[in-house]
């Protein structure tokens, strides 16, 4: 009888401990990671990465400028040209190329300049003045390519060396493995991983862009070539 009373008392202590458990609010635990201390964790190949993406914003920016400013060719400007040869005002013409900082402007002041010549001088002229220009807005772009390539390789560099660590941890702790011990190897191989192919996606997408840009460009500058070649071959004017 008396076993029992215990038995009853002690079953009933424990459902109220657990009733007491139930109400209590569980307080969750916060853990905030900051973007500088997950760039931290992903270790020294992170800075790698981090110049390189900015080296490709760069690049990018830069190029862009450039090919925004060498696309600015005025509508009527090769109308203006084809006016002041027909009127034999040759040096007219060109003080208006020098007016307009492009490629264009500069391929038909090269042909001016080379008027009286034969047509395969005049168009050898433009041709290479044409590859000069069309070289300028290309530098650089073969360094955004290596970034494009290059970063995911880094990225996946660090994903190896990252389970190296990981790995290298697990053989010092023996019997003893603690997930806390492969944490900063893994945190090292999955964010230089996500940092490359971050880099990558940039520069790859910003590479392929930017010539699109200066194929556009290209066809410009052809197109123009062709035009002044028509005004010498059938309208030449006299000099001023």
């Amino acid at each position: 009888m008396l076993f029992h009373l215990l038995q009853t008392d002690s079953l009933e202590a424990l459902a109220q401990e657990i009733n007491q458990a139930a109400e209590t609010p569980v307080q969750p635990t916060e853990m905030s990671t900051s973007l500088w201390s997950m760039f931290n964790m992903g270790g020294p190949l992170m800075w790698v990465l981090l110049a390189l993406s900015i080296l490709a914003i760069y690049l990018i920016g830069r190029k862009w400028w450039m090919i925004k400013n060498a696309s600015k060719i005025d509508p009527h400007f090769m109308q203006d040209i084809r006016d002041y040869m027909n009127e034999g005002k040759t040096k007219s013409a060109i003080t208006l190329c020098r007016k307009y900082d492009n490629p264009v402007a500069r391929m038909v002041e090269t042909g001016i300049h080379r008027m009286g010549r034969p047509m395969s001088d005049i168009q050898n002229a433009i041709e290479n003045c044409g590859n000069v220009e069309v070289a300028r807005l290309e530098k650089g772009l073969p360094l955004l390519a290596s970034i494009a390539g290059g970063a995911p390789m880094i990225g996946f560099l660090g994903t190896v060396l990252g389970m190296v660590k990981a790995f290298f941890n697990m053989s010092k702790a023996g019997n003893n493995i603690d997930i806390t011990l492969l944490s900063d190897g893994i945190y090292t191989a999955m964010l230089t991983t996500v940092g490359g192919l971050i880099v990558g996606i940039i520069a790859y997408f910003g590479y392929n862009w930017l010539t699109s840009q200066i194929s556009d460009l290209v066809y410009k500058m052809e197109s123009s070539t062709m035009e002044f070649i028509d005004i010498v071959l059938n309208e030449p004017g006299e000099e001023e």
